[in-house]
């Protein structure tokens, strides 16, 4: 089948690869003509998907990367992996909006559109249908099928392959469905699918909250414990023993990234907008989330008191610049604020990320540097943001006047956690 994928980022990219490789002629669809450059090339930007395997199906011609909108024409199915972010708390819709117009304009009877962005429930039916039916001039369901299937990408994951995680189906009638599961079937090993498109779409956002909602209570306990001299990670631990009723959730320095902090206000937003009723968890998991850098600095210039050290003008190591354990993205990643912060405070703040090449704008003010034994040394304060395999924890322990350790990792006379 010849198969569209618009959006070429983290979640459109190795779809893109893995229907290529399973016999799908692919074309991989980006309005970011640099972007779409690096691809042609064979360069892939995306942590979970190697150049090798890119240019593979580059070379064997099943795949092909554009950023003209001609390359549409003649699609059987075309997936859109396109941003949702948020704006001042409003979801942004208009990348969905514009790729359906470009895609309405190619759409043929027969012919099927899948979402795979992640929204509000109603998004597919009350905003992608009625685009892609008034660009084309067909009928969803009638003309042409459509549904809702929502990413489940994990970067980093060693544990869950893209293949192999679980893939959520859903079609507006059962035409589409079937079309959908049929296509996905082909590339994961496992499809399930659900009755409509708002099911699959709220399951996305209850999978997201669930975790959003969880970390939220666990650092207002971190907070709390240590409030009250409790060690909250032996805590954790001896909860954990319990092999009934509970899930180990471990508190950290905040949460980032592309989805975990805003996929809750997708529901938030449309809960106040359709309802007139706030989604009180979601928020008050918010609010706590986005205390933690702010908590993390309080800590630390109390560390730095109990020394005889300002903050202003101490020389601050931040280990760890990423949203996520072993990532290479720094979207919305609470380590960032945490530098703001500091640097706002007066201190010479310097930060270490392996994961990340040098040269990379992280639009942080802030010295890059390697974390050596002579920087982590020279230090008045290393904090351990993202435990990413790549630091040696002993040679800091050793070597680090004071450490604050966010992810419990390290012990000792000179180790305070968080």
């Amino acid at each position: 089948m010849q198969i569209v994928v618009a959006g070429q980022g983290y979640v459109g990219l190795p779809l893109a690869v893995r229907a290529a490789e399973v016999g799908h002629r692919v074309v991989g669809y980006d309005v970011n003509p640099d972007r779409v450059q690096q691809l042609a090339a064979g360069e892939s930007y995306v942590e979970d998907m190697g150049s090798a395997r890119l240019r593979a199906v580059l070379e064997s011609g099943a795949y092909s990367a554009t950023a003209g909108g001609a390359a549409l024409a003649g699609f059987d199915i075309a997936v859109i992996t396109v941003p949702t972010p948020l704006r001042d708390g409003v979801p942004d819709l208009t990348y969905i909006e514009s790729c359906a117009r470009a895609l309405g304009e190619h759409l043929r009877p027969g012919a099927t559109v899948v979402l795979e962005s992640t929204s509000y429930p109603g998004t597919t039916e009350e905003l992608l249908l009625p685009i892609l039916e008034e660009t084309s001039g067909l009928k969803g369901g009638a003309d042409f099928m459509a549904g809702f299937s929502p990413e489940r990408i994990t970067p980093g994951s060693k544990r869950w392959s893209f293949e192999g995680t679980p893939k959520l189906v859903s079609g507006i009638d059962a035409t589409s469905l079937d079309v959908i599961k049929g296509f996905y079937d082909g590339i994961f090993q496992t499809t399930v699918a659900v009755s409509g498109p708002k099911v699959a779409e709220l399951a996305k956002l209850l999978e997201n909250t669930f975790r959003f909602v969880n970390i939220s209570m666990i650092n207002e306990m971190a907070m709390l414990a240590d409030a009250l001299d409790v060690n909250i990670w032996e805590a954790i631990d001896a909860a954990t023993t319990k092999p009934f009723g509970f899930m180990k959730f471990t508190p950290g320095p905040g949460v980032g990234g592309h989805c975990l902090p805003v996929d809750p206000m997708f529901l938030s937003w449309k809960a106040q907008q359709e309802l007139g009723t706030p989604f009180r968890f979601a928020e008050l998991a918010a609010d706590v989330n986005r205390q933690m850098p702010d908590y993390v600095v309080q800590r630390l210039v109390a560390a730095l008191n109990k020394r005889g050290m300002p903050v202003s003008g101490s020389r601050i190591l931040l280990l760890g610049l990423t949203y996520k354990f072993n990532a290479t993205d720094f979207r919305n990643s609470p380590s960032a604020h945490v530098a703001e912060l500091l640097i706002g405070l007066g201190a010479d703040v310097r930060g270490a990320e392996p994961n990340i090449p040098d040269g990379v704008d992280t639009g942080l003010n802030l010295l890059r540097v390697d974390a050596t034994p002579e920087e982590v040394a020279a230090a008045d304060a290393v904090v351990l943001l993202m435990d990413h395999p790549r630091f040696d924890l002993a040679m800091i322990k050793g070597q680090a006047p004071y450490v604050l350790d966010c992810r419990n990792r390290l012990s000792g006379a000179n180790v305070e956690t968080l």
